[in-house]
């Protein structure tokens, strides 16, 4: 039986405990495929914003979220984030 060094026992230690902490990834079987959870929460995500900007639209609000290149992803990001924390979250 060969003897570990100190380093050698020190980084295997170091790589169980670091790597107890992984799971399986989050995924949901539809069709008979697995779709990442993450996959469902943004195309929620940008369908909430989509929803919100046809909204704003339609009552002639739209410059309320004025510089839409950042309001619009940063909108998006917060529905998806939202979702993922309801429905996905453990």
């Amino acid at each position: 039986m060969s003897s570990l060094s100190v380093s050698s026992l020190a980084s295997l230690s170091t790589a169980g405990l670091l790597l107890s902490g992984c799971s399986f990834a989050p995924s949901i079987p539809l069709f008979g495929a697995a779709f990442p959870d993450w996959l469902f929460c943004v195309v929620g995500g940008v369908t909430a914003t989509v929803a919100v900007h046809l909204a704003l639209t339609r009552r002639g609000a739209n410059t309320a979220l004025a510089p839409h290149a950042l309001s619009y992803p940063a909108l998006s990001a917060l529905f998806a984030l939202t979702a993922w924390l309801a429905f996905f979250s453990r």
